[in-house]
């Protein structure tokens, strides 16, 4: 987990790296997560990835911003590791 300032557009960004046992189980956090926009366009983006593990992106105009989006974010990420967790590893269909 990182937070730091982009020098090219003097923007807040932060990096989490969220690991999974599998990648399956990344893929379905990444679809769980995907949907979610961000309500203020232009002022925060989000980009979101699997390479083995989750990879969260954001960058903001505004600190505040950013901490809210953060903080809504890893909610939902809290709520789709318990489900996870209360249902078990995935099964092939």
């Amino acid at each position: 987990m990182a937070t730091e300032t982009n020098p090219e557009t003097g923007k807040l960004e932060f990096f989490l790296d969220v690991p999974f046992p599998s990648s399956r189980e990344a893929t379905i956090a990444l679809r769980s997560l995907s949907p979610d926009r961000e309500p203020r366009r232009g002022a925060i983006s989000k980009q979101l990835s699997v390479s083995g593990s989750t990879l969260s992106v954001w960058s903001a105009d505004e600190a505040r911003i950013l901490r809210v989006s953060v903080n809504s974010f890893l909610d939902h990420l809290s709520l789709v590791v318990e489900t996870m967790e209360d249902f078990g590893p995935p099964v092939d269909l």
